[in-house]
């Protein structure tokens, strides 16, 4: 049986994500920061819960040692994500901004995908799936036909395309996991306000099909429900 980690699972996409690999016969770890939330989430949906803040080393660690200590890890869903401030443009962006928005998306990511390495190359069959964003695409943001042209913002789509970075250096490092990036597409979250088109539903399923995929399955690419995306 499959052993799954999924960050900032609470509630959103994560929850969403958990929900379908559960159902799918997955055991799911439901990482959350928030105790309280994460224990209603983990009960509704049979998850065991893990506290995970995957900008705190500690707690890092810490739920690396228990889920090692319960028999490892074999798919880590790196789910967790900010958009602060997702208008402010160029001209107002500061370096504070961007540390923000990077300690979650890149350096959450990267800490959480440290600290559970060991555990994943034990693995008989290890996935990383790194949710990034179509406005990681450099290709979209440049093209004028492209609906990721418009957005103003500059934190979270840079973050998304260091996360993207991330997604590809650890692919070409451990030719033996399946490490990817997927965009789920603009879903309706707390993230944005609850202003994406998409249902969780919708939104959930190139994770859970990323998260699903056997040894000769993709790595080191980026996709979305319809294919690859264009870096």
């Amino acid at each position: 049986m499959t052993t799954t980690l999924i960050t900032g699972a609470n509630k959103g996409l994560g929850r969403e994500t958990a929900r379908r690999l559960i159902a799918d016969g997955h055991t799911v770890y439901l990482g959350s920061r928030d105790a309280e939330r994460g224990r209603l989430a983990a009960g509704e949906l049979g998850a065991r819960l893990i506290l995970l803040d995957v900008t705190d080393d500690a707690s890092v660690e810490a739920a690396a040692k228990t889920i090692e200590a319960e028999g490892g890890l074999d798919v880590l869903v790196n789910n967790a994500g900010v958009e602060s401030r997702p208008m402010l443009g160029a001209a107002d962006v500061t370096a504070d901004e961007l540390r923000t928005t990077f300690e979650t998306n890149v350096f959450g990511t990267a800490r959480v995908t440290h600290a559970f390495l060991p555990l994943l190359r034990r693995s008989a069959a290890p996935v990383v799936v790194n949710v990034s964003s179509g406005l990681a695409s450099l290709t979209g943001l440049t093209m004028t036909d492209s609906p990721a042209y418009a957005y103003p913002g500059v934190s979270y789509p840079a973050s998304k395309a260091a996360v993207n970075v991330l997604t590809v250096q650890y692919a070409k490092a451990f030719p033996e996991m399946r490490i990817n990036a997927v965009e789920p597409g603009y879903t309706a979250t707390d993230l944005n306000g609850r202003s994406g088109h998409q249902t969780v539903e919708e939104g959930a399923e190139i994770i859970v099909r990323m998260a699903s995929i056997g040894p000769d399955g993709p790595t080191g690419g980026y996709f979305d429900v319809s294919g690859p995306l264009p870096w």
